[in-house]
């Protein structure tokens, strides 16, 4: 693909309008960029954001679809001979990262990005949303052995943070600050590490005397919360803004949702199809298998907090076919692979403090 624009600022975010919404995903990581420029041979086409790309699959568009069918053609862009003040109130309206400059013929003349025109301090002007978040903090990290002997798995370092502050600084920064902290093993560490930081975070404890699974704890917390709250583990992180995720859950009237992560596996094989009497019906070299996978982090709304049997052992996979099975919404959120950084087990651990 060749283009009339040479600008060196997008040379690695540019994308054809018949590639794949997989091969865009897959580049948007490769890049650790969020958005890319679709171009029809050397026609400028328009923008493909993440966000584009979660609502395809959120409506069960597949992901060998070409981009051209999803991209929105009519978003808003500036123009040769515009001001920057123009522009500059144009991004700020639309919340845009950057600004493509078109001129008469609708050729990609130049791109304003947000950096350009804007503070450091003005990079984030969504509302913020103040919801209550639990934390799952009771597990021992038998898998993260022998650091866990020492220490209990939300305290183990993410960079010069432990990835229990990383999760808690996350939700914070989009305005919820009311957490609730199911403990058990090494609770009192826990208590204590975090009372001595000088970040004070408001944590309202809870202890599960004994193993409930990954929601049974919440039973506890019947009476305390009223509003739609998030769940999160403490071994992962996600690059995702969760008020994205709340803005799909209040849309689409959902009991619950789930936020997925969008793996690929591809078979180093041909893969043969069969049929009746064993003959072959169809041939496939090296296929793609996409999955939504569960990286630990929920929306539920408070009335769920009744469907969790107290005292029991009760896993959140019990919640989920709970809900279905009498007519209620489960919704999945998805997000990109590279968004989320697990350190459930050690080869995961390493990789996401390789990268951070």
């Amino acid at each position: 693909m060749s283009t009339q624009f040479s600008n060196l600022k997008i040379k690695n975010r540019l994308i054809a309008s018949e590639d794949s919404l997989l091969i865009a995903l897959k580049q948007m990581d490769r890049q650790m960029v969020k958005m890319l420029f679709v171009f029809d041979n050397e026609q400028f086409v328009s923008i493909l954001t993440i966000g584009d790309i979660q609502r395809a699959i959120v409506n069960n568009i597949a992901l060998d679809t070409p981009v051209a069918h999803v991209v929105d053609r009519n978003k808003k862009f500036a123009h040769v001979g515009e001001s920057m003040d123009s522009i500059r109130k144009k991004m700020l309206s639309l919340r845009a990262e950057c600004m493509p400059v078109l001129d008469e013929k609708g050729v990609l003349a130049d791109v304003i990005f947000w950096r350009d025109l804007f503070e450091k301090e003005e990079t984030d002007l969504r509302p913020k949303i103040e919801l209550p978040v639990v934390i799952m903090a009771g597990g021992k990290g038998t898998r993260l052995k022998p650091i866990t002997n020492v220490i209990p798995k939300p305290l183990v370092p993410v960079g010069d943070k432990t990835i229990l502050e990383v999760i808690m600084d996350q939700f914070e920064g989009i305005g919820c600050h009311k957490f609730y902290m199911s403990v058990n093993y090494k609770a009192d560490m826990m208590k204590y590490y975090l009372s001595q930081l000088d970040h004070k975070y408001d944590i309202e404890f809870f202890m599960e005397d004994k193993p409930l699974g990954t929601i049974g704890s919440v039973s506890l917390l019947k009476g305390k919360i009223t509003t739609p709250f998030f769940v999160s583990n403490c071994d992962s992180i996600n690059e995702q803004d969760y008020r994205d995720v709340w803005d799909y859950h209040v849309n689409n009237h959902n009991d619950m949702t789930i936020v997925t992560m969008v793996k690929s596996f591809k078979i180093p094989y041909g893969v043969i199809e069969t049929g009746e009497d064993g003959l072959m019906t169809a041939l496939k070299e090296k296929p793609e298998q996409t999955y939504q996978v569960n990286t630990g982090v929920y929306i539920l709304n408070p009335e769920l907090i009744d469907e969790i049997p107290e005292g029991e052992f009760f896993h959140i996979t019990h919640l989920m076919e709970k809900v279905q099975a009498r007519g209620g919404r489960v919704g999945c959120f998805p997000v990109s692979e590279h968004s989320w950084k697990d350190m459930g087990e050690w080869p995961e651990y390493l990789k996401m403090i390789d990268v951070l």
